[in-house]
């Protein structure tokens, strides 16, 4: 059973769609530990409610990124994670750490990379006008939103819709979209050729 690590900032849904997925039984995995980078997060709170250990790695409390990341790697390295999931997490992480984990960190960006990637996905969708946006689970490479996608799901975009709107309606595909990448991850069914992630078949174990 593979050994999950979730990293989140904020509110969790991500988080909690993960861990309700394992819970379910749909992800044979076990979250091993939460790690937030702040204080008073909503995902900590859920995590206690699935008995899940949270580690709080306050940015502030460092005196630059560097100790932070330092920091980081170490409770991550106490914890074995055979996958990282990044779930909401507003920090980039640095390259000893993706370097250390490749092809073992995933990440959720709410559009259809390769568009939009960074900050406000959604008001740039909305920007350059675009009729289709969605989310994107991806491996993390060096770059910014640029690793292998592993699956992606589409939302219309509407005429009336403005950032809040539009990023709701993406939200509720991200927590279909984040425990399927995972699930597929720990069954040990994705192959990574090139760019091109290769979903393997349930049966055969062949693509």
């Amino acid at each position: 059973m593979k050994r999950i690590v979730v990293l989140a900032s904020g509110r969790g849904s991500n988080f909690l769609a993960v861990a309700s997925a394992i819970q379910r039984g749909m992800i044979k995995g076990r979250c091993v530990g939460l790690i937030v980078d702040r204080r008073g997060t909503q995902a900590s709170v859920r995590a206690e409610e699935y008995g899940i250990p949270v580690y709080t790695i306050d940015y502030s409390g460092f005196p630059g990124k560097a100790a932070y990341e330092e920091e980081l790697q170490r409770t991550l390295g106490s914890l074995a994670p055979d996958l990282i999931v990044l779930a909401g997490y507003m920090k980039i992480l640095g390259s000893s750490i993706i370097r250390e984990y490749t092809d073992r960190i995933v990440n959720i960006h709410p559009s259809l990379l390769p568009s939009f990637p960074g900050l406000d996905a959604q008001g740039q969708a909305l920007e350059y006008g675009v009729k289709v946006s969605g989310c994107t689970v991806h491996f993390v490479d060096e770059g910014t939103d640029s690793g292998p996608v592993i699956l992606q799901r589409a939302v219309p975009v509407l005429d009336n819709d403005d950032p809040g709107t539009l990023a709701e309606r993406i939200l509720f595909e991200e927590h279909i979209a984040l425990p399927e990448a995972v699930s597929l991850f720990c069954q040990d069914r994705l192959r990574i050729l090139g760019r091109t992630v290769i979903r393997l078949d349930e049966q055969s174990g062949r693509i």
